[in-house]
């Protein structure tokens, strides 16, 4: 993985995993706990469980999006043998830290970090699965297919072009998609699938004061100290306007009466 050294030497261990219960196989929450030692709490153990193949998570920072994320796809990569899971995220620094998450949940299970040997941001397991993590530009992220989940980290910060991209290549898997992030604006496809998106996609919400792991202090120094649309950008989960326009846009797309029949006007 770029930027990391291991020294294989040093790992005593044979890389493989405690063969999974039935229960580890079918029920994500379970594997999580009982694997890679995280305890989700309800809001995280219904996404890990959720069946549903797209899913948006807008959520407060530090509320543990990227672990949840990151255990999700560990779960996949495991229980499907030879599966192919992405990350994307803005840059090629945030797919590393993912990357390292998923690989710390992986020493619980005594698989080793080791690369595929194609990409260098990726986790090889024992069974034939791969985890690549992608950099931020749509030009080099072409050429995958058959992927069984993309996960988009940060994905109100991914450019448009990047998510288009990315969606193609998982129409012969029938590949499950997951887009996680702060809001960032009024703006771009994460706003735009939170806002319009149909019954398909899986909304779940948790703004800060619903985390059990922020303290209600912290929050209070927090709102003193930031602009109000700061403050509810990054810990309300609300998608607030950069400040340049005279309306909210949801106010004026709310104003727009698409039952009024077109004036037809003679100009001459």
């Amino acid at each position: 993985m770029g930027g990391l050294t291991f020294d294989d030497s040093l790992i005593e261990m044979k890389p493989r995993a405690p063969k999974p219960s039935n229960r580890d196989l079918d029920d994500a929450a379970e594997f999580a706990r009982t694997r890679l030692g995280f305890v989700p709490d309800a809001k995280q153990r219904e996404i890990l469980q959720s069946k549903a193949k797209c899913g948006i998570l807008n959520c407060s920072r530090q509320w543990g999006k990227s672990t949840v994320a990151a255990a999700k796809a560990l779960h996949c990569a495991y229980t499907r043998r030879e599966s192919l899971v992405l990350v994307a995220s803005p840059g090629a620094r945030q797919s590393r830290e993912f990357l390292r998450k998923v690989e710390t949940l992986a020493w619980k299970m005594r698989i080793p970090p080791r690369g595929d040997g194609d990409n260098a941001i990726s986790l090889l397991l024992p069974n034939g699965s791969r985890i690549v993590g992608l950099p931020g530009t749509e030009a080099t992220v072409r050429g995958f297919s058959a992927v069984s989940l993309i996960l988009i980290d940060e994905a109100a910060r991914v450019r448009d072009e990047m998510y288009m991209a990315l969606r193609p290549m998982l129409a012969v898997g029938d590949g499950d998609l997951w887009l996680m992030s702060t809001p960032y604006g009024q703006r771009g496809f994460f706003y735009e699938t939170w806002r319009d998106g149909d019954e398909d996609w899986l909304r779940v919400s948790v703004p800060a004061t619903e985390c059990e792991r922020i303290s209600q202090g912290f929050l209070e120094k927090e709102r003193r100290h930031m602009p109000s649309a700061t403050f509810s950008q990054e810990y309300m989960c609300e998608f607030m306007g950069d400040g340049t326009e005279y309306f909210d846009r949801q106010l004026i797309e709310d104003a727009f009466d698409e039952t009024v029949t077109e004036l037809d006007v003679d100009r001459r």
